[in-house]
């Protein structure tokens, strides 16, 4: 969504970089960039004045004048802005004393409220709570079928006595529902209320009256992320009409300018709680402005990738795959390789998992690119091989690479590749579990080659090489003949010896004399 915005202001600070001062000039042009920049993404006119104002004002400061890199300076202000515009702090969930803690949903209509209640139910469920769905959205046709069809996807209970379709009252399911989840001990009621626009005053009404009647302990607004300035009005009027607590902001993986994931939180003065980036129930997650300008700024979001690693991976699976890699390379088998990559797709998409790393705006394209099933076919054509071909792939010949071809539905030369990048991945795997580092990067702290390539480094270091040439060999060894016979000065220093080669008698160096042919540049 914000790609275009992270392309200019990426472009912007490149022309920061490597000056020793920013000028007025420097800081005006760059202002001037930032601010086309947020007006083409579709930020709200007031958020852009008051965050430009802000940027040039630190700018101008000490802070970027005895910085010793005002390029990145400028960019730690700009990053210290975005995450102030997205709400600052992370806003998490206010539970009630006693449960259960009453959590209702409005928005727009099509802002996907119904789809959100499944994922804020999954989420919950994720955080030990025991979520209860109501079904208060009787307005829209098979809206009550739908929200009991996603409770069920995520594993949640759904509360839902009318059938909906225009019959029933929901301010009554609502309150009836708070009941409901006493009796059967449901700690969070999760209320989803028929979609309305900002100008219906019967549904803005009907929503005071859900609001009146169970007392909700956070109200969350939806809005869809895609729909640009007109989301800020309509929240304005929702907030004027209603009142709400937090924002969820849903629709984020789409493709448009995103000015108002922005802009809404500056304009209405209530945090961004949520975001939905996906489809599926699970692409769903708190939302944390810093996180999110670390993404604007292709400085990457690490800490979201880790949590996401720490739900998929166990402690315990980590151990043992880090000590067996750790015994040596032949440990890693292609069983082991299938359970890993495996473990990755859980985490989601390649690309998106790959667009959380710090700088890879930079060949966004080639993520965009990558095909999903490619996965697919490797773990097929693993699963084409017998037991013994996956504990030693090296038994692979050019009959058996056929036959997993044939099986697999795919070519040799990819059965072929495939085990030839195993191999590869093996070597590296192994020789980072022991400490080794990265290959191929001698000379530096953990990226460096392992102990066997610095002794050999040194062992070719040791002694002085002879020429192979017979004659010259003969001529060397007699000059260094002569050096001897003149005496210890002219001896090569042993190992251990005064580095510059001079007599180490006395503390001023002995009887040691200036050569004849130094002595005329002395007079």
């Amino acid at each position: 969504m914000f790609d275009t915005l992270s392309d200019r202001l990426a472009n912007t600070f490149k022309g920061l970089r490597g000056k020793g001062r920013l000028s007025e000039a420097d800081i005006d042009a760059a202002a001037r960039e930032i601010r086309i920049a947020l007006l083409e993404a579709d930020v709200a006119l007031p958020v852009v004045r008051s965050f430009i104002a802000n940027v040039k004002e630190r700018a101008r400061g000490e802070e970027v004048s005895k910085a010793l890199n005002p390029g990145q300076q400028v960019l730690k202000i700009v990053n210290d802005e975005l995450v102030t515009i997205l709400g600052g702090e992370t806003r998490r969930l206010r539970f009630a004393k006693t449960a259960p803690t009453v959590i209702m949903l409005a928005g727009l209509q099509g802002a996907g409220k119904t789809t959100l209640a499944g994922k804020l139910g999954l989420w919950l469920k994720g955080q030990g709570h025991a979520p209860l769905l109501v079904a208060c959205d009787l307005q829209r046709p098979n809206a009550v079928n739908q929200l009991s069809v996603v409770a069920e996807r995520a594993g949640v209970a759904v509360y839902a006595p009318q059938p909906g379709n225009g019959v029933g009252d929901p301010v009554q399911v609502a309150k009836d529902s708070i009941e409901y989840a006493r009796t059967k001990q449901y700690d969070v009621v999760v209320v989803d209320t028929a979609g309305r626009l900002g100008i219906d005053a019967e549904l803005m009404q009907q929503a005071a009256d859900i609001r009146d009647a169970v007392s909700p302990d956070e109200i969350l607004f939806v809005v869809d992320a895609m729909i640009g300035q007109d989301a800020v009005n309509t929240a304005e009027a929702f907030r004027d009409g209603v009142g709400f607590d937090g924002v969820v902001l849903s629709k984020l993986d789409g493709d448009a300018r995103g000015g108002a994931a922005l802009s809404i939180a500056h304009v209405t003065g209530k945090q961004i709680m949520f975001a939905s980036n996906g489809e599926k129930l699970d692409e769903f997650d708190a939302f944390h402005p810093d996180r999110m300008a670390g993404r604007i700024l292709d400085m990457g979001d690490m800490l979201t990738l880790i949590e996401q690693a720490e739900k998929t991976f166990s402690q315990a699976e980590a151990e043992k795959m880090a000590a067996k890699l750790a015994k040596g390379p032949k440990e890693f088998t292609l069983d082991d390789f299938l359970a890993q990559m495996e473990q990755v797709r859980k985490m989601g998409s390649i690309s998106k998992l790959l667009g959380m790393l710090p700088g890879m705006g930079q060949i966004k394209d080639q993520i965009n690119n990558i095909d999903e099933r490619d996965v697919d076919r490797t773990a097929a054509i693993i699963k084409s091989m017998t037991p013994a071909e996956r504990q030693d792939p090296t038994i692979i010949n050019g009959s058996r690479r056929a036959r997993i071809a044939k099986g697999s539905g795919t070519e040799v030369s990819a059965v072929k590749s495939l085990v030839e990048r195993f191999f590869d991945a093996r070597k590296m795997m192994s020789r980072m579990a022991q400490g080794g580092g990265m290959p191929g990067m001698p000379g530096i702290p953990g990226m460096g080659g392992g102990p066997g390539r610095q002794k050999k480094q040194i062992k070719q270091a040791k002694g002085k090489r002879k020429s192979g040439n017979p004659m010259k060999r003969k001529e060397e060894e007699a000059a260094a003949a002569a050096r001897r016979e003149q005496g210890p000065q002219a001896v090569e220093p042993a190992p251990g010896a005064n580095p510059f080669g001079l007599p180490t008698g006395g503390p001023g160096g002995g009887d040691f004399d200036l050569p004849d042919e130094f002595k005329k540049f002395m007079k």
